[in-house]
C-alpha cells in the first residue's frame, strides 16, 4: 500500500520558518547562494561572450552568443536528468546537493581566470554541479509536506523567494564588477556566492532530519556495478565524440550548440517514453504521467521566451536603452535584478492566494494563465523595440513592464509547476521526476536558443510580436483542454 508522502518523507519537529518547517531555512538558503552564483554570472554572460577583444570580451556575434546562451541554459537543466538519477539510485538527495555545490563553486573559480578557454571549462563544470544540486534539493523541499497538501505550494512558493534573493542581489554585484572592472572579476563574485551556498548548507544539515539521507530506490550488489559500468561507457562515447568533432575541424561554437539542441530534444522524448511504458509504475501513475507531459510542453513554451531575458532583452538593454542617471551609466546587467525583486514582492502575495483559493484553481489553469501573461509581454516588447527603431534609445521603464508581466506568469507556472511535479511523480521516479520538469526549462531555453538567431535577421519588433501572440494563442488553447487534464491527473489538484 502507497502512502499519499513521497517516499522518505520524515518532516523535522521543532522550530517552524514562516510556519514551515524549520529544514525549509536551510534548503532556501543553500538555494538562495547557488542562485546568486548562477544568475549573477548569467547576467553578464552573454555581454562578455559579445564585448570585443580590445574590451575584454570573447567578441562572438550577437547570433552565436545568444544560441551558446540558451544551450548553455539547456544543459543546466539537461543534466538535472541524470543528478536526480544520482540521487535516486545511488547517493540519496543530501549528498548530491553538497557535491553539485561543490563542483558549482569550483566552476565560477575556472571562470574567474582571465583567458578564453576558462570561461567554456567553467561552465561545464557548472552544468554538471547544477545537475546534481538543482533537482535534489527542490526533491528535499517536497519531502517536507504530505503529497496533496495545500501548504505544500505555499512552502514552495516561499523557497522561490530564496531562488529570487540570490537572483536580485547577483547581477547588482557581478553587473558592475563585470561591467564596470573586469568581466573575469564578477565571475569571481559568483565563486564567492556559491562558497557561501556550500558552507551554509553544511552548517545548517541538522535541521534537515531524514530529508534526503538516503537514496529513493538504491541500485546494489551487481546492478550498482553495471550501472556505473554503462555511465563510465557513455562518459567514453561522449568524449570520443568531441574528439571526432574536433579532429574533422567541426568543433565549433555553433556545431557544439546544434549538437546539444537535438540531443536535448531526444532525451525528453526517450525520456517520456520510458517513463510512460514502465510496467511497474501503476495506472493511475501513468495517467497522471500522460498530464504531466501537457504540462511539460506547456512550460517548455514558457522558458522559450522568458529565458531571453538574459540574451536578447539584455542585449536590447546595453544598445537600444537610457541607462543614464544623473550622469552615471548603470549597467545593463543592473535590469537583470527588476524581474527577481518583484518575484520576492509577488511570491508572498501568490502563496496567500493559492491557500486562500485552495482546490478551487486548477494546476492546468494556473499554467494557461502563466502562458497568456508571458505573450502579452513580448506583445509590449515589440511596442518597446518600435520605439527604438531609427537609433532612439527607450526608457528602461519598458523593459521594468516587461519583466513585471512575466513575473505574474512565471509565478502562476514556475513554482506550481514545480509542485505539481512532486505530486504527480512516480514512486519510482521520485528525485528523476524533478530533473524532468527542469528538462521542460532545457528544452525551451535550448530551441529558444535557436530561434533568438531569429532576432539577427527578422526586425525586433515582428520577432516580438510573432512569438508574444503564439504563446498567447497556446495558453487559451490551453484553457480549452484543462478538464481533460484535471481527469488525467487522477485526483491530484
Amino acid at each position: 500500500m502507497s502512502s499519499d508522502a513521497p517516499v522518505g518523507a520524515r518532516p523535522p519537529a521543532g522550530k517552524t520558518f514562516f510556519g514551515h518547517p524549520r529544514a525549509l531555512s536551510t534548503l532556501f538558503l543553500t538555494e538562495m547562494w547557488e542562485r546568486f552564483s548562477f544568475y549573477g554570472m548569467r547576467a553578464i554572460l552573454v555581454l562578455y561572450l559579445t564585448a570585443a577583444v580590445a574590451d575584454g570580451g570573447l567578441d562572438l556575434g550577437e547570433s552565436s552568443a545568444n544560441a551558446v546562451y540558451g544551450t548553455y541554459n539547456a544543459m543546466v537543466y539537461l543534466m538535472a536528468l541524470p543528478g536526480g538519477w544520482v540521487a535516486d539510485r545511488l547517493i540519496g538527495a543530501r549528498r548530491s546537493v553538497l557535491w553539485g555545490g561543490v563542483v558549482i563553486a569550483a566552476g565560477h573559480y575556472v571562470m574567474a581566470i582571465p583567458t578564453g578557454w576558462s570561461v567554456f571549462a567553467g561552465m561545464a563544470l557548472i552544468v554538471l554541479g547544477t545537475g546534481l544540486l538543482k533537482p535534489n534539493i527542490s526533491t528535499m523541499v517536497g519531502d517536507l509536506y504530505e503529497r496533496d497538501s495545500p501548504r505544500r505550494d505555499a512552502g514552495f512558493s516561499i523557497f522561490y523567494m530564496g531562488i529570487n534573493l540570490g537572483a536580485f542581489i547577483a547581477p547588482l554585484i557581478t553587473g558592475f564588477l563585470g561591467e564596470k572592472i573586469n568581466w573575469h572579476l564578477g565571475f569571481a563574485a559568483a565563486a564567492i556566492g556559491m562558497t557561501f551556498g556550500v558552507l551554509q548548507y553544511v552548517l545548517g544539515r541538522r535541521n534537515l532530519g531524514e530529508a534526503g539521507a538516503r537514496p529513493a530506490d538504491p541500485l546494489l550488489g551487481a546492478d550498482r556495478r553495471r550501472a556505473l559500468t554503462r555511465v563510465g561507457v557513455a562518459s567514453v562515447v561522449v568524449l570520443a565524440v568531441l574528439l571526432v568533432l574536433l579532429l574533422a575541424g567541426w568543433f565549433t561554437v555553433d556545431t557544439v550548440v546544434n549538437l546539444l539542441t537535438v540531443v536535448t530534444v531526444l532525451v525528453t522524448v526517450g525520456y517520456f517514453a520510458r517513463i510512460l511504458t514502465d510496467r511497474e509504475i501503476s495506472g493511475t501513475e501513468r495517467s497522471r504521467m500522460k498530464a504531466y507531459v501537457w504540462l511539460f510542453l506547456f512550460a517548455a513554451s514558457f522558458w522559450l521566451i522568458y529565458d531571453q531575458a538574459g540574451s536578447v532583452l539584455n542585449i536590447f538593454a546595453a544598445d537600444q536603452t537610457d541607462r543614464s542617471v544623473g550622469g552615471f551609466t548603470f549597467p545593463a546587467s543592473w535590469l537583470q535584478s527588476v524581474n527577481p525583486i518583484l518575484i520576492i514582492i509577488g511570491a508572498p502575495l501568490a502563496a496567500a492566494l493559492w491557500l486562500r483559493l485552495g482546490h478551487r484553481v486548477s494546476t492546468p489553469t494556473k499554467f494557461a494563465v502563466g502562458l497568456v501573461l508571458n505573450g502579452l509581454s513580448f506583445v509590449l516588447m515589440a511596442a518597446a523595440a518600435q520605439a527604438a527603431v531609427g537609433g532612439d534609445l527607450v526608457s528602461p521603464l519598458w523593459l521594468v513592464a516587461v519583466y513585471a508581466i512575466q513575473v505574474a506568469g512565471e509565478l502562476s507556472l514556475s513554482p506550481v509547476g514545480l509542485s505539481a511535479t512532486t505530486k504527480l511523480a512516480p514512486v519510482k521516479y521520485a528525485s528523476q521526476m524533478l530533473g524532468l520538469w527542469f528538462l521542460a526549462t532545457a528544452v525551451g531555453d535550448a530551441i529558444g536558443g535557436q530561434v533568438a538567431r531569429l532576432a539577427d535577421t527578422w526586425s525586433q519588433p515582428v520577432y516580438f510580436l510573432t512569438f508574444g501572440l503564439a504563446s498567447v494563442v497556446l495558453g487559451l488553447a490551453a484553457v480549452m483542454f484543462t478538464r481533460q487534464i484535471r481527469h488525467l491527473m487522477a485526483s491530484i489538484h
